[in-house]
């Protein structure tokens, strides 16, 4: 669904206003665009029948989302290799006649708008026309005319040289795939009429900052349309358009990529579990773990457009054959709504797979690894990193008499050292030792009654479901949710002048009910969204900023 498609019918929600008359706006930012975010680009250009491959190395994260992180990444050169190498796979496909005997389809003939009379023969006309549509959505705005013509030359020559039109637009979409204003997301600012004194970003900027955050992908062709006419920075008309994006099915890939970042779920890449101890978890199972989460999160909040605390205390999710057997339900083949009933343990996202084996070692459960995912991942508070030289020896190699994790969380917090920083994490951790390192439900460990008592901020609580609760009324929750969802959209690391802003989306979020799509479209819709700090100097060196950040990687 285009994001113009029908807005004049829709009636559009009302968004409070959530940007103080003190905030002067975010931080300019050149990020680099993700790995998810290229494919998902190259797919809505292209087809998703498009082998993209993954041709990114990981981004570091940064004030807990990856997505910050890439304000401060580049491209290495090893990483602009690979990128060369999956550009050229892609152009090949897109210009590719297909074979019938192998029932390959010919993508050029639905990918290109036009034919040249001679295959073998330069068509600048055609090539100009293919040049100027590709080039719009890859760069997310127009380029000028004169870069057009210079790109129309190459493909001559291209042409000349290789006596194939289609090869001779290879070459060039290559070069567009790998160029650094593709791949990194350079923010435009421009004076803001509306506030003298103040500045802004530029439509186009603005369309890639909305597309990226609610579709988590460039902008497609109607943004584009909308952002030439000036329609973004008409309040009215900007409501309609964001109204649509919400409204589009492309909504829940930004969610889910959002929540995916949040979790952490890129340590699914490398989980691994003793198979001795946990031979149950196959890869099916893992996959399956952090799928669950996401259709639980997305159905949740997109779907029945309930409140976000809920889902810690929820017992609605979604159910696989492979998880069935860790979790010891009987389930139906394929993904199939499942309820966990009132007696069972497993109560919202922290008892579920995803949570727990994250949380937790190779061939054992760990309160601490718990407690700290719960405190910076859903909370948004800093765990300070171990000291130096500690000795783990109690917790590797047990004495005999240390039966469940608790006795030896307990013997451990006799170092003085370590104290400190266990007590922010493992009272709430240790609430959750019904569950493996695997998340498979127990009662005693090494024949011991495991007791699942604790605390969470002063709040004593008693086993899973009132941790749960805890969380549920815990006033960080939403904030967090608030801060996180804030950086990921204006694309970087808060700074202490994003508190004022901050402030008021979180109040405003408790009024609609901490619904996620409100707060997604009060974000959208505030002037704190494209209001930006820049100087004038990165504004007329933003594209110019994107190729050095490159070059200097």
């Amino acid at each position: 669904m285009s994001c113009s498609e029908g807005a004049s019918e829709r009636k559009v929600a009302s968004a409070p206003a959530v940007t103080p008359a003190d905030y002067h706006g975010t931080v300019a930012h050149v990020r680099r665009i993700t790995p998810e975010q290229y494919q998902n680009t190259v797919h809505y250009i292209f087809g998703r029948d498009l082998e993209v491959g993954n041709p990114f190395a990981p981004l570091r994260r940064t004030d807990g989302l990856v997505a910050a992180g890439a304000a401060s990444a580049g491209v290495t050169t090893g990483e602009l290799q690979q990128l060369q190498r999956s550009a050229s796979s892609i152009a090949a496909q897109v210009v590719d006649k297909g074979n019938i005997e192998q029932k390959t389809p010919s993508r050029r003939d639905f990918l290109v708008p036009c034919k040249p009379a001679d295959p073998a023969v330069a068509d600048d006309a055609c090539a100009a026309k293919f040049i100027s549509q590709t080039s719009r959505l890859l760069y997310r705005r127009p380029l000028p005319d004169a870069r057009v013509t210079e790109l129309v030359a190459t493909a001559h020559k291209g042409t000349t040289d290789l006596k194939d039109f289609y090869a001779g637009l290879g070459t060039v979409l290559e070069g567009m795939l790998i160029d650094p204003k593709v791949l990194l997301i350079a923010d435009v600012v421009e004076p803001d009429p509306a506030h003298p004194g103040k500045q802004r970003l530029d439509a186009y900027s603005l369309a890639s900052r909305l597309s990226f955050f609610l579709w988590n992908a460039a902008p497609d062709d109607a943004l584009l349309k909308a952002a030439e006419k000036g329609d973004l920075f008409d309040a009215k008309k900007r409501a309609k358009i964001v109204e649509m994006m919400i409204a589009s099915p492309r909504l829940e890939d930004g969610v889910r990529a959002f929540f995916d970042d949040m979790f952490g779920f890129e340590d699914f890449a490398n989980l691994a579990k003793d198979p001795t101890a946990y031979p149950m978890m196959t890869g099916a199972v893992i996959k399956d773990a952090r799928e669950q989460t996401l259709r639980t999160i997305v159905e949740h909040l997109l779907v029945e457009k309930k409140d976000y605390r809920d889902l810690y205390t929820t017992r609605s999710t979604f159910m696989s054959p492979a998880l069935a057997t860790v979790y010891q339900v009987p389930t139906k083949p394929g993904w199939v709504p499942y309820e966990f009933p009132k007696d069972s343990p497993r109560v919202g996202l922290l008892t579920q797979i995803s949570f727990l084996a994250l949380g937790a070692h190779p061939a054992r459960s760990s309160p601490t690894y718990r407690g700290k995912a719960l405190r910076e991942k859903m909370l948004c508070q800093k765990v300070p990193a171990p000291p130096a030289n500690v000795d783990f020896s109690a917790l590797e190699n047990p004495a005999a008499s240390h039966r469940t994790q608790r006795d030896r969380v307990d013997f451990h917090l006799q170092n003085p050292v370590c104290a400190g920083c266990h007590k922010i994490t493992d009272p709430m951790g240790l609430v959750l030792e019904n569950f493996d390192g695997a998340g498979r439900f127990r009662t005693t460990e090494k024949g011991a009654v495991i007791d699942v008592t604790g605390t969470l901020d002063g709040k004593n609580v008693d086993g899973p479901a009132q941790l749960g609760q805890a969380m549920h009324d815990h006033p960080a929750l939403t904030s967090c949710l608030v801060r996180r969802l804030y950086s990921y959209g204006t694309g970087g690391p808060l700074t202490r002048g994003d508190n004022p802003a901050i402030e008021a989306l979180n109040k405003a979020f408790g009024e609609t009910g901490y619904r996620v799509p409100d707060l997604l479209r009060m974000i959208a819709n505030s002037d704190a969204f494209y209001e930006v700090i820049a100087t004038p100097v990165e504004q007329k060196s933003a594209d110019a900023g994107a190729a050095q950040s490159a070059a200097a990687h």
